[in-house]
């Protein structure tokens, strides 16, 4: 099984001349921190070139900074030969093998044990404070990068996970991070000037939901639930900006004729009208 490497701290004496903390160069964080200030109750998120030429995410915390990889594995460290854990695990599983890499039983599938669920769930974290940085930078595809990437997450522990805590302990977040991927789906059909195709992943996202709450015995809770009351409303927000149909606009047209008297036009508008096929 693979475990993730953990930083260690030195034990005094490891490093000649020095004694517990080096002190041959300034640590102190103070003047990093000052550049960018924290700003209390906002999320505020950055992006910068890293020293390996690749995006780095930062969030500004209270005492500190977050930094993650904007690609890739967030914190740098997957299994070798796989992007995630999360891969691994899913490979494992596919190949019938447990963490050794011994032929599983024919008659017995592999499972995830409650220490690799434990870890799937702490490597998810790291996706998390990723895509929401990543939702505040508008940055939406990646937003919906990762955020598919979670619901595998909870995918496969509800199928896979030894244990039944581990199986059902993650849906709780299922309706947010479904309502977070649908927001970067929609955003980014509503910059490309595709009010349709927001509203399509919209109506997606709430069927899901609707579809999971009955599914976990729940129906009442769709109606409840912050996230759809907040995708209906982004909905809500759309709608007017859909492009009006040819038919809705020469009935428009058709009624303001009709209004200032202007029959002859009127004419010509109802004859427009009856080339469009009658729907049943």
């Amino acid at each position: 099984m693979y475990t993730p490497n953990t930083p260690r701290t030195p034990e005094p004496g490891a490093f000649p001349g020095v004694s517990g903390i080096s002190t041959l160069m300034n640590h102190d964080l103070t003047p990093f921190l000052d550049e960018w200030p924290y700003q209390p109750g906002q999320l505020t998120a950055r992006i910068v070139r890293g020293l390996d030429g690749s995006d780095k995410v930062q969030v500004r915390l209270d005492l500190g900074i977050l930094q993650l990889n904007a690609d890739g594995h967030p914190a740098g460290n997957p299994p070798p030969g796989y992007p995630s854990l999360l891969e691994y695990l899913e490979d494992q599983i596919d190949a019938g093998r447990d963490g050794a890499g011994r032929e599983g039983e024919s008659d017995q599938r592999r499972q995830l044990t409650p220490e690799e669920c434990r870890q799937l769930r702490e490597e998810a974290v790291q996706y998390y404070h990723r895509y929401l940085a990543l939702l505040v930078l508008e940055d939406f595809d990646r937003v919906v990068r990762d955020t598919t990437r979670n619901l595998r997450v909870l995918d496969l522990c509800a199928k896979h996970a030894e244990e039944d805590d581990d199986q059902e302990v993650l849906e709780q977040f299922r309706p947010y991070i479904v309502m977070v991927r649908a927001r970067a789906l929609a955003s980014r059909a509503i910059l490309d000037d595709e009010p349709r195709a927001a509203i399509v992943a919209l109506d997606d996202a709430l069927d899901a939901l609707q579809r999971h709450f009955v599914d976990a015995g729940l129906p009442q809770a769709f109606e409840q639930s912050n996230e759809v009351q907040m995708l209906r409303g982004m909905r809500d927000s759309l709608t007017p900006k859909l492009p009006v149909s040819p038919q809705a606009e020469l009935r428009e047209r058709l009624r303001q004729a009709i209004t200032h008297e202007n029959y002859e036009l009127a004419a010509i508008l109802r004859d427009e009208l009856k080339q469009f096929p009658e729907k049943g």
